[in-house]
């Protein structure tokens, strides 16, 4: 609140008989001022939205009744997609054949044709995509390979673990492919 200061100035008189006026002077108390400005931070604080968070969207698969037929693809409509160390992609169609004549290698540029290639070949319900990344593998490329689920339009892919024929298969080719 303002108030009104009345104490004496104590000045000197400037002639013979002049009366000297009290002079006042104002201050103002800022203490409202204070309550104010926490009340409008409340009322901002509560009032404003609070920004969402960004997800990838998953399309799940539907429930069935029998969970033993629910995860089923057919052989020929999977692409089994394998990520190695150093940004390296292997890859297979269908089921691994024993002794690996249809383990191939690839890399992130060359992975969305095959994608691709196999999308346009493949029915649509029976298309799945199966990832497997390896313990070598950055989060990085998993991150990458389901950006081209998306890119894609891939309906139907799951990450899986890596199985141990295939993680040595893996290690075999990328040391024939060092030594080139």
């Amino acid at each position: 609140m303002a108030e009104m200061d009345t104490s004496g100035g104590g000045g000197h008189k400037k002639g013979p008989g002049v009366k000297k006026s009290k002079k006042l002077s104002t201050r103002v108390d800022l203490t409202p001022m204070v309550d104010l400005g926490f009340l409008l931070i409340t009322f901002f604080i509560f009032t404003t939205t609070m920004s969402q968070p960004t997800a990838m969207k998953l399309a799940l698969p539907k429930d069935t009744d029998k969970p033993e037929e629910q995860n089923k693809a057919k052989e020929s409509g999977a692409l089994t997609i394998i990520l190695g160390k150093d940004n390296s992609v292997f890859y297979y169609e269908g089921i691994l054949l024993p002794d690996g004549s249809n383990f191939k290698s690839s890399n992130f540029k060359e992975i969305r044709d095959v994608i691709i290639r196999k999308k346009q070949s493949t029915p649509d319900a029976d298309f799945v995509v199966v990832i497997k990344p390896n313990e070598e593998s950055t989060y990085k490329n998993v991150i990458d390979i389901l950006d081209e689920m998306a890119i894609n339009v891939v309906k139907r892919y799951a990450l899986v673990d890596i199985a141990d024929s295939e993680n040595a298969l893996v290690k075999v080719t990328e040391a024939a492919n060092a030594g080139k």
